[in-house]
């Protein structure tokens, strides 16, 4: 499984955001992707998670006011909607996928970095 994460940028306080994670090599036997983001001098953080049929979305507690999930069925791509930007949502922002078991995210993509000025 190769994934691909797009659509970051500079942009400013209260701006939106949406970025693109599009999955492609054998993606059959994929049960879940997540979004994690890492911000400079912090460890990786969790931010949400779809089942790779688009359903269950989930939440970290701090996100699910501001951040949205979806799939894109015809395009095997999973997307995080991000309203409302502020400076501390400032980082890299990766997209990754697991199996059913193990339940680790065994595959990572390369980060795509958002940074938002106030």
């Amino acid at each position: 499984v190769q994934l691909q994460a797009s659509g970051g940028g500079l942009v400013q306080a209260g701006d939106s955001l949406r970025l693109s994670c599009v999955a492609s090599g054998v993606t059959v036997g994929i049960y879940a992707v997540g979004w994690f983001r890492q911000a400079p001098g912090k460890e990786r953080e969790f931010v949400g998670s779809i089942s790779w049929s688009g359903r269950n979305p989930f939440y970290a507690d701090s996100m699910k006011d501001r951040f949205t999930i979806g799939k894109d069925h015809a395009r095997d791509m999973v997307t995080l909607q991000m309203n409302n930007l502020q400076p501390g949502d400032t980082a890299v922002y990766y997209c990754a996928a697991r199996r059913n078991k193990p339940t680790t995210y065994a595959f990572w993509g390369q980060g795509t970095q958002v940074t938002v000025s106030s």
